[in-house]
């Protein structure tokens, strides 16, 4: 084999190398990048549940709380002559 082919030869191994190694690190991110998405979304369920959670509280305080005001506002009128 004369010099050039086996240059020629070297370097194309060397090249497919590269490029199969950087498909690998390639792939390994885009994977790493889905599995973080699948956990952010799972956060965000979460989150949104504890949203809804709190709010159907507050909403049950207000409304306990509007009946008690007008509870007192009847018995304070019924009080006046």
């Amino acid at each position: 084999m004369s010099r050039g082919s086996r240059l020629a030869l070297a370097v194309s191994a060397l090249l497919s190398a590269a490029i199969v190694a950087a498909v690998h690190i390639q792939q390994r991110r885009e994977l790493e990048r889905l599995r973080s998405g699948v956990v952010r979304d799972l956060e965000r369920q979460k989150q949104k549940k504890e949203n809804v959670r709190l709010l159907e509280e507050q909403i049950a305080l207000t409304k306990r709380l509007l009946e008690e005001r007008d509870k007192a506002l009847k018995e304070k009128r019924s009080q006046q002559p």
